[in-house]
């Protein structure tokens, strides 16, 4: 849509609070994928929820693409949000449930990683398809998303389904299947199944291929424990859950994708062809350093990531602020603000792209326990595609009040205070299995000493295994 909306302008001659809405309600529409994805997929299973995702996307993209006038752009649009909100919801979560511990940091961020080659992809597409007539170009652009959705959805079904999703319908055989094809070793999926047996609450001595488990109330219990009665753990989760989605928008990334070209409009570059280039550049560095954090994820970890991108990104926001406003104060071209700027802008995308990108989506589906996940994750959702749309759809507004460069400072200092709060919140999560989340959460600001007993007693533990062993050798 970045590269579409310049054309759309043009063609369907609309106002630029109109191309703001075209823009950013899509994140607003999502929340009605984002809100249903939940229960859905605990009703169908995470990978027939993918399925339907893949189908919506191919309704949202041929209506955008047939769209006669901005109301039926709108209605293609609204379809389209609706898939995003499925599909930003059930992709991080199928994949964690399915990746075992030492991997799962890498499999988890690869939504995010794909989601950055189809923004490329997008925005190469963007660049061929300007060179057709106006009233062609901006629909193919938009209605080139309806093949990709294709092989999502026929791709999908020839793949297995979620483990814990199986469990909590009590088809225990398949998904022993399912984990000896995707644990490490078979004493790792056995221990695999062992964990979500007990987190759905299904007795260790049940081993049959199909047993019988308590009906799920499909929401009502679920929404209690989380927003109504939630355990000092569960409320230090969703605080965290919540949080890495409130500021991963908040910080500015989608008013830097969306409207890169308007941008470097700003800093300089006033060629059309010129700004579509400079586009596919964002998009390939992004790409780019989202590949280099999947390697990082599961080595590094996740705290020591996040924070050294934010740090990044607030560095790169506040130079970024700078440039544009040296650019605004000044009636002639200064070539080194306008090469300042452009840097700044791919410094922040790459920032963002290997640690706060692709860690928010991996964070938040791996901390929540297995009855809650869908739910919670749902919510995560729902707050950062809100923050998305609020984004996108006032930037525009937002830069003419404040100017360009004041809104990049502005960026910063909510980034600054992102920042302080993962410092100050958020535990390490890396290595740990996902029915053993819950143990870090509960004390906020007070989990590094509460981690520490915890190892202490682990430790004790062990210590009394090798004595009652020596003692029993003795003997």
């Amino acid at each position: 849509m970045s590269g579409a909306n310049i054309y759309i302008q043009d063609d369907l001659k609309i106002s630029d609070l109109q191309v703001a809405l075209l823009v950013g309600t899509l994140n607003l529409y999502s929340l009605v994928g984002s809100a249903a994805a939940g229960r859905t997929s605990d009703r169908i299973g995470r990978r027939y929820t993918i399925v339907m995702a893949g189908a919506i996307f191919f309704l949202g993209s041929l209506l955008m693409g047939f769209a006669t006038n901005y109301a039926f752009l709108m209605v293609g649009r609204f379809v389209a949000g609706v898939g995003v909100g499925y599909a930003l919801m059930i992709a991080p979560v199928y994949t964690a449930e399915v990746s075992p511990a030492s991997s799962r940091g890498c499999l988890t961020s690869f939504p995010e990683v794909f989601i950055n080659s189809g923004i490329l992809l997008g925005y190469v597409s963007n660049y061929a398809f300007s060179k057709l007539p106006t009233n062609l170009g901006w629909r193919f652009m938009l209605g080139i998303g309806a093949i990709p959705s294709v092989f999502l959805a026929l791709v999908v079904i020839g793949m297995p389904e979620s483990p814990r999703w199986l469990v909590m319908q009590g088809r225990l055989g398949e998904a022993r299947k399912v984990l000896d094809k995707t644990s490490d070793s078979k004493e790792e999926s056995q221990q695999r199944l062992s964990d979500i047996k007990e987190a759905a609450g299904i007795p260790q001595d049940c081993n049959d291929d199909i047993v019988q488990v308590q009906k799920q109330s499909h929401g009502e219990g679920v929404w209690k424990e989380l927003l109504i009665y939630p355990t000092p753990s569960v409320r230090h989760i969703l605080v965290c859950g919540i949080g890495i989605h409130f500021f991963q928008q908040a910080s500015g990334i989608d008013a830097v994708v969306l409207y890169s070209p308007r941008i470097f409009e700003k800093a300089g570059i006033t060629s059309s062809n010129d700004k579509l280039l400079a586009t596919v550049a964002v998009g390939f560095t992004k790409t780019v350093f989202i590949l280099v954090a999947t390697f990082l994820l599961d080595r590094i970890g996740r705290r020591p990531l996040l924070l050294s991108s934010v740090g990044g990104m607030v560095l790169s926001l506040a130079t970024l602020g700078f440039g544009l406003t040296m650019i605004d104060h000044s009636d002639e071209k200064l070539p080194w603000a306008v090469a300042l700027s452009i840097a700044m802008v791919l410094a922040y995308v790459a920032f963002f792209s290997i640690g706060m990108g692709p860690i928010t989506w991996v964070y938040s589906s791996e901390i929540f326990p297995l009855k809650l996940r869908a739910q919670g994750t749902s919510m995560g959702v729902a707050v950062n595609r809100v923050t998305s749309g609020v984004i996108s759809t006032t930037f525009i507004l937002l830069y003419k009040a404040i100017t360009i460069g004041g809104s990049f400072f502005l960026f910063a200092g909510v980034a600054t205070v992102g920042w302080l709060f993962f410092y100050a919140c958020l535990p390490e999560t890396r290595g740990r299995t996902l029915e053993d989340m819950e143990v870090l959460f509960g004390s906020f600001f007070k989990w590094r000493s509460a981690l520490k007993d915890e190892q202490r007693k682990s430790a004790g533990g062990d210590n009394g295994g090798q004595i009652q062993m020596g003692t029993k050798a003795q003997e």
